[in-house]
């Protein structure tokens, strides 16, 4: 069975990676993992909890944390280009990066691989599998949106988190969830049942 690439990155808005890696594990889906260094600095900033970085140990810690099945889940460090996911000959489903900074979006725009999730996403676009890239940032500069224009060119889809009012959501939640799904429809994985638009009443 494929995987599912998923890379959390060290932007605000980490809330829709922890959601999204809760999903995909409840819908027993095959996740590789990756949180990029700043991500674990983000968790400690904003939500003082202390990521693991040993990948055994990270995931036990989603295990507790999510309160969720992670036999399907394999946690790589953020420096380890010489993991599966760094090769083209790994089969995946296609790789997430949620929420994606726009340093991030800068590199893999221009072929820098740096680090595993850069090193990921260029494998995904060179072998033209599915590369969903979330933006966080606003306003976008000139520089941002050329970025994000020659990733949409090359192959990717740039599809930022953007809350749905005609949903008529409650709760703070449900608007995540809301968002989380619609990342993932371009898979033709049906996560959780949202209230999805069906036209004026």
């Amino acid at each position: 069975m494929s995987s599912i690439v998923l890379g959390v990155t060290g932007a605000s808005g980490q809330p829709l990676a922890v959601r999204a890696l809760k999903l995909l594990l409840e819908n027993e889906k095959s996740i590789d993992l990756i949180l990029s260094k700043g991500a674990y600095s983000v968790w400690s900033s904003e939500n003082n909890i202390k990521i693991p970085i040993d990948t055994e140990k990270q995931k036990s810690f989603w295990s507790d944390f999510l309160e969720v099945n992670t036999q399907r889940l394999i946690c790589h460090k953020w420096n380890e280009t010489s993991a599966t996911i760094a090769s083209g000959s790994y089969k995946t489903d296609g790789m997430v990066i949620v929420p994606c900074t726009m340093g991030k979006i800068g590199r893999i725009a221009n072929g820098y691989g740096q680090d595993l999730i850069e090193r990921a996403a260029d494998v995904h676009l060179k072998e033209q599998r599915k590369l969903v890239i979330s933006p966080r940032e606003s306003p976008f500069s000139l520089i941002h949106l050329r970025n994000m224009c020659q990733l949409s060119e090359a192959g990717a889809q740039i599809i930022p988190c953007i809350p749905s009012w005609y949903s008529n959501p409650n709760t703070l939640n449900e608007m995540i969830d809301f968002m989380v799904v619609r990342l993932f429809d371009t898979f033709g994985y049906e996560l959780k049942e949202i209230n999805r638009w069906n036209g004026k009443k």
